[in-house]
């Protein structure tokens, strides 16, 4: 004679949403205001094709930091491009001399950023698109959320732009009572 386990059905369907729950809330590796704010689907390529159509426009790219400059009152970072994947963690491009194999530049201010971005391995990079052009065609964007991964977890960071004189106003410019 064999004997099964009933297990009771509250028991099932409560830990199916729990499960759901915890595997949706730990998928997006980029805040979902950064992620409406951005223009979807945005490439190097189409960056570098298509400059004036992404001006002052917010994007989302992947990269490896390579080499940075300073001036006075920012940091420069060059970032050789690694296309994002569905869930926004970069990834090689799948030729080394393909379009999307590219470099960009994130403009910070000095300081703003932590220092261990220099053992991140890729970033994930949201930024707004400035009318600046370096090394002839790679494109300049003012940095406002990064999200780096080290070679070990001990070296993975996040970084926004907080601006504390920013103070939010309404649509239309309208005064709230």
């Amino acid at each position: 004679m064999t004997r099964t386990a009933r297990i009771p059905l509250w028991f099932l369907c409560t830990a199916m949403v729990l499960s759901t729950a915890v595997s949706l809330s730990g998928c997006s590796k980029v805040p979902r205001r950064y992620v409406r704010m951005a223009e979807p689907d945005t490439t190097l390529s189409m960056l570098v094709a298509n400059p004036e159509q992404y001006q002052g426009k917010v994007v989302m790219l992947g990269g490896t930091y390579i080499e940075e400059e300073e001036d006075e009152q920012f940091l420069w970072l060059r970032v050789t491009n690694r296309p994002l994947d569905q869930d926004y963690i970069p990834h090689r491009p799948p030729s080394p001399e393909g379009s999307e194999a590219g470099s960009y530049w994130l403009i910070v201010e000095k300081a703003k950023l932590p220092g261990m971005y220099r053992q991140w391995a890729r970033m994930t990079v949201v930024g707004r698109v400035l009318d600046q052009r370096r090394l002839g065609t790679e494109p300049v964007l003012a940095l406002l959320y990064v999200r780096g991964w080290g070679m070990s977890g001990a070296k993975d960071g996040i970084w926004e732009h907080v601006n504390p004189n920013y103070i939010p106003s309404p649509p239309g410019g309208r005064r709230i009572q």
